[in-house]
C-alpha cells in the first residue's frame, strides 16, 4: 500500500506528458461488496483477488446489533449456509473471506459495516470494548479522547477491529506485551453455530484466562463471527520520533539492537541505494512540548494523475526492460522521503526532528480513506488504474533474520539495479513482533519484513527482474522458516505453513468444538490454513500460484525459464534469458 507523490509525479509529467482526467470530487474507496439481481460480488480494495477469480455470493447480510448478528448466523445454520465475515474495508489480500460452495447457493456473507456503534471505556481497569465493526481510527480517536492509549496499533487504520485482530495485524514492538493488537486482547465474545433448542446461535464470552482466547483472537474468521472485542489500555502519552538516513553496512548486525533499544523501532532498508533508515521511536511524557503526527506518505490522497501517470511510466520500463529507469525512479523516491521525513509533521509540514505527538496521531494513518480533496484518492483504487502490486510480508524467528539478510545482500551484490523495482514503493520495511500466546501467533520474538513490488494487468505478463523477488521470497519462507502474515502474500507463502506453528493442532481442535460442520470454512481459506499448493498449470508461477517445476510454469513464449536461484540454489524461479538453455 505504498505510492509515490507529488515530486515523482512531476517527475513522470515531464517524461510521458498528461493523462486525460475528468473527476473532480476525491475518490473515497468504493464498498467491497457489489450487489444486483443475480447476487453479490466481493471485492478487496485491490480489485483483484490472487487467483484473479471473483467472489460471488448469493446474498449479504447488514447488522446492527449483536443480537442481530447472533440471528444471522442462526439463520446460516438453520439453512446449512457457509458464512464468512466483511468489514467496511476489504484490504485482505487473500480470500479468506470468501465463503466455501457460493456457485451453488449455499453461502452468505455478514458483514459489520453497520455493527460500529458501541465503544464502552473502563477508565478504571484502564479497557475499552468496541463491536466488532468498528474502525481503527474511531477506536483510537475515542480512547484519546479519554486520556489513554491504545499501545500496539498498526501502522493502517483501513481496518475494523474485529478483522485487525483475526488475521494478526501489528505495529512494531518488542516491548512489554509487544506490537501484536491481538497481544492486547483481554476478552472477546464469539457468536457459534448451536443446536436448536439454543436457536440455532449462541454468543460464547471467552475472558483473558479462557484458554479458548489464544485459539479467537487469531482465528481467520473461521471459528465464529466475533461481536465484540475487549482490548487493555495504558495511560496518555506522547512520542518522539526521528529518521536517521544512514549507509546499509551491518544492517545484519544492527537490526538486533535497533529493535531492543528503542519501543516502537523500525528500520526501511532500500538495498539497490544501500541506505538504510532507522526510526529512533520512543515514549515521552505527556507534558513533552510538541503536537505532530505521522501521516505516512503512501497513506496520503494522492492526486488520481499522479497515480495514473506513476502506473503508466512503470508499465513502459517494465515492458522497455529498462531497469536504468527504475533506478532514476528509485532514487528520486527515496530523497523525497527524506525531504519530508515520510510524513512526519511537526504541524502543517515538516520542519525537523524530533517530531512529538500524541501516541494517537504517531503511527496509524490512512488519511487518503477520508480525504475531501478534488482529485485525489487512495495510490491503489481499481477504478483509476493507479498503482497495482503485490505485497510480500515474511515473519522470521529474531535469531534467524540476520542470515536472511547477508543472503539478501549477496543476492543484491551480483547486480544491485535488479532491486530498484522494491524501492521504487518502500524498500524493505523491517518491524519487531513479540512472541505470542495466540496459536496461529509468532511463537517466538520475530521480526517482520514487508515489501511491494510491480504486478502486471495480466496475470500471463511476466515482469523484470521477477526472478529476484522470487528468489527472496522463496529464500524467506523454504530456506529460513518465516511465516506468512494471514491478510497478505502470494499462494505459494503459504505451502506448508501448518508445520510452522506449534500450537496448531490445538487451533484445529478449537474450531472443531467450536465450528463441528466447518460453517465458516471456505475453499481458500482451507487451501491457506492447510498449506497446499494448487495444480500447476501454464504460467501458474508468473503470480505466485506456485513454484516452477517446469519452463511452462513461466512464460517461454516470452523468454522466461524455469531456473535455480543465484543464491538460493534451491529456489525455483522464472528468470529472463535469451533461451532456455543458457
Amino acid at each position: 500500500m505504498f505510492s509515490f507523490r507529488w515530486l515523482l509525479g512531476a517527475f513522470h509529467l515531464i517524461i510521458w506528458g498528461p493523462v486525460t482526467l475528468t473527476v473532480t470530487h476525491a475518490m473515497l474507496p468504493p464498498p467491497p461488496v457489489q450487489c444486483n439481481d443475480t447476487g453479490c460480488t466481493l471485492y478487496n480494495s485491490y480489485g483483484v483477488w490472487n487467483d484473479r477469480k471473483d467472489c460471488h455470493v448469493p446474498s449479504i447480510t447488514y447488522p446492527t446489533t449483536e443480537e442481530e448478528l447472533r440471528l444471522a448466523v442462526a439463520h446460516a445454520n438453520q439453512n446449512n449456509l457457509k458464512v464468512k465475515v466483511v468489514s467496511r474495508f476489504s484490504h485482505t489480500i487473500p480470500k479468506l473471506a470468501c465463503p466455501d460452495d457460493a456457485q451453488h447457493g449455499s453461502s452468505m456473507l455478514i458483514s459489520t459495516l453497520k455493527y460500529n456503534s458501541s465503544i464502552e471505556i473502563d477508565i478504571a481497569n484502564l479497557a475499552v470494548t468496541a463491536d466488532a465493526g468498528v474502525g481503527l481510527r474511531e477506536l483510537i480517536d475515542e480512547v484519546e479522547r479519554s486520556g489513554l492509549s491504545l499501545v500496539p496499533a498498526p501502522y493502517w487504520e483501513g481496518v475494523s477491529v474485529g478483522g485487525l485482530i483475526s488475521t494478526g495485524a501489528h505495529g512494531s514492538s518488542w516491548w512489554g506485551k509487544g506490537g501484536a493488537v491481538h497481544d492486547h486482547v483481554i476478552g472477546l465474545n464469539l457468536i457459534v453455530p448451536a443446536r436448536k433448542s439454543e436457536g440455532y446461535a449462541k454468543i460464547i464470552r471467552i475472558g483473558g484466562r479462557d484458554p479458548l482466547l489464544n485459539a479467537a483472537k487469531v482465528s481467520l474468521g473461521m471459528l465464529g463471527v466475533i461481536s465484540k472485542v475487549k482490548l487493555s489500555l495504558e495511560p496518555a502519552f506522547k512520542r518522539s520520533i526521528s529518521y536517521s538516513f544512514t549507509d546499509d553496512a551491518h544492517i545484519e548486525d544492527i537490526f538486533m539492537d535497533h529493535g531492543k533499544k528503542y519501543e516502537f523501532a523500525d528500520v526501511t532498508w532500500y538495498p539497490s541505494r544501500h541506505t538504510a533508515v532507522y526510526r529512533y521511536d520512543y515514549r515521552v511524557p505527556l507534558n513533552t512540548s510538541g503536537n505532530g503526527e505521522y501521516d505516512f506518505l503512501g497513506f496520503q490522497p494522492n492526486s488520481i494523475l499522479v497515480s495514473k501517470t506513476t502506473r503508466s511510466s512503470e508499465k513502459l520500463l517494465e515492458s522497455a526492460r529498462n531497469v536504468n529507469g527504475k533506478c532514476a525512479l528509485a532514487t528520486t523516491f527515496v530523497g523525497v522521503k527524506k525531504l519530508v521525513a515520510n510524513g512526519l509533521k511537526n504541524g502543517p509540514i515538516f520542519t525537523g526532528y524530533p517530531v512529538v505527538g500524541h501516541q494517537g496521531r504517531m503511527q496509524t494513518s490512512g488519511s487518503c480513506l477520508y480525504s475531501t480533496k478534488i482529485d485525489t484518492s487512495c495510490a491503489w483504487d481499481p477504478r483509476i488504474n493507479g498503482l497495482f502490486f503485490y505485497e510480500t510480508t515474511a515473519m522470521f524467528p529474531a535469531s534467524k533474520f540476520g542470515d536472511f539478510l547477508r543472503d539478501v545482500k549477496k543476492l543484491r551484490d551480483l547486480k544491485p539495479e535488479n532491486f530498484c523495482g522494491v524501492d521504487i514503493y518502500n524498500g524493505f520495511l523491517i518491524r519487531f513482533i513479540k512472541a505470542s500466546q495466540a496459536y496461529l501467533g509468532q511463537s517466538e520474538d520475530s521480526v517482520v519484513l514487508d515489501f511491494n513490488y510491480y504486478r502486471a494487468d495480466d496475470s500471463s505478463t511476466p515482469r523484470l527482474n521477477q526472478d529476484v523477488w522470487e528468489e527472496v521470497e522463496q529464500m524467506a519462507f523454504f530456506k529460513y522458516g518465516a511465516r506468512p502474515h494471514w491478510a497478505k502474500n502470494r499462494n505459494l507463502a503459504f505451502l506448508d505453513v501448518q508445520h510452522k506453528y506449534p500450537d496448531f493442532s490445538k487451533f484445529l481442535a478449537a474450531k472443531k468444538q467450536l465450528d463441528p460442520a466447518n460453517m465458516f470454512s471456505g475453499e481458500w481459506s482451507n487451501e491457506i490454513l492447510y498449506g497446499k499448493e494448487a495444480v500447476k498449470a501454464d504460467g501458474c508461477a508468473l503470480e505466485g500460484q506456485c513454484i516452477c517445476s517446469q519452463d511452462i510454469h513461466c512464460s517461454p513464449k516470452n523468454g522466461y525459464f524455469c531456473k535455480e536461484g543465484l543464491v538460493f540454489k534451491e529456489a525455483r524461479v522464472c528468470r529472463y534469458s535469451s533461451s532456455a538453455t543458457e
